[in-house]
């Protein structure tokens, strides 16, 4: 099993702490992963963008050319989004800000209102976290059985206050697909 992923938004939306929790909960459960970050010099509003592989044998380049999956975070994403997806790939929209459809037909698209479900939470800077769970269940790559666990290593230990929120939104994101 081999699953290229490519998640896109603006700076603020947590797009590289997803790439970077995504490939850590890999890694945590025995996967090769591989995370390329990319994002503007901007400290919010900027592009962030992240390419992350998860595989069950090496990976020879960490590299997102064609994904198996996206994230769309904002509606200034879709387009590269979809260039970037294989045909039949899973296009992840978050639904409460992007608002248009992308203009492919031969791709599974999933919408979930991520930043509503965060802020129904209690914070609109865990969509991200929604994203993941929702990401998780369509793609089956990640299962998600020792999240707190694996948060728990992830986050300093200032941030282990914020875990069962994060926790939270994981589940509301893997129930909203």
């Amino acid at each position: 099993m081999t699953e290229k992923s490519f998640f896109a938004g603006f700076g603020g939306q947590g797009i590289i702490s997803l790439g970077q929790l995504w490939v850590y909960f890999a890694m945590e459960e025995g996967k090769n992963v591989t995370f390329f970050p990319f994002y503007g010099a901007e400290k919010r509003g900027g592009i962030a963008r992240a390419g992350v592989i998860v595989s069950d044998e090496e990976i020879a380049s960490p590299l997102v050319t064609r994904a198996d999956s996206v994230i769309v975070m904002n509606t200034d994403s879709l387009s590269l989004c979809e260039k970037i997806l294989r045909p039949g790939g899973i296009m992840l929209v978050n639904s409460t800000i992007v608002k248009q459809d992308p203009g492919r037909n031969d791709i599974q698209l999933y919408k979930v209102d991520a930043q509503a479900i965060a802020e129904k939470i209690g914070d609109l800077r865990i969509a991200n976290m929604v994203a993941l769970g929702a990401l998780a269940k369509l793609t089956g790559v990640l299962r998600l059985t020792e999240a707190e666990k694996i948060l728990k290593k992830f986050f300093p230990e200032g941030k282990h206050k914020f875990i069962p929120m994060n926790l939270e939104a994981i589940h509301a994101g893997f129930r909203a697909v």
